[in-house]
């Protein structure tokens, strides 16, 4: 087994473990983030039915940064914002969060700190 796959088993360890305590809410929808060096996504995502109801990222047309803009916890802030802003217009005030193989610091917790603050219960 080569290092490159032993992290990538060690990651999956993580994300089925947080995953596994979370999963078989019916009445909550769950958050999921995912997290690379450049830029953070988030989504809303129903269970049950195996459907994304809604998705902000840094990507986003609306929201996309500039060449040479950081990459900070205010951005992910910020996209936690948007984020429950747009469930909120779905009546989606009620998440499970999942932080996946991510550490719950840094910019995956300014990321739900923004979501909070923005009206999400979790």
């Amino acid at each position: 087994m080569s290092v490159e796959s032993a992290k990538i088993d060690s990651r999956k360890k993580r994300t089925t473990r947080v995953r596994y305590k979370i999963a078989g809410n019916k009445e909550r929808r769950r958050l999921s983030v995912y997290r690379s060096n450049k830029n953070i996504f988030a989504q809303i995502i129903d269970d049950v039915s195996g459907v994304t109801l809604v998705q902000a990222s840094t990507l986003d047309k609306d929201f996309r940064r500039k060449p040479g803009d950081p990459f900070n916890k205010d951005t992910a802030r910020a996209v936690g914002k948007r984020l429950a802003v747009k469930a909120l217009e779905k009546n989606i005030d009620k998440v499970v969060f999942d932080r996946g193989p991510y550490l719950y610091h840094g910019k995956v917790k300014a990321l739900a700190d923004g979501a909070r603050e923005a009206g999400l219960n979790f």
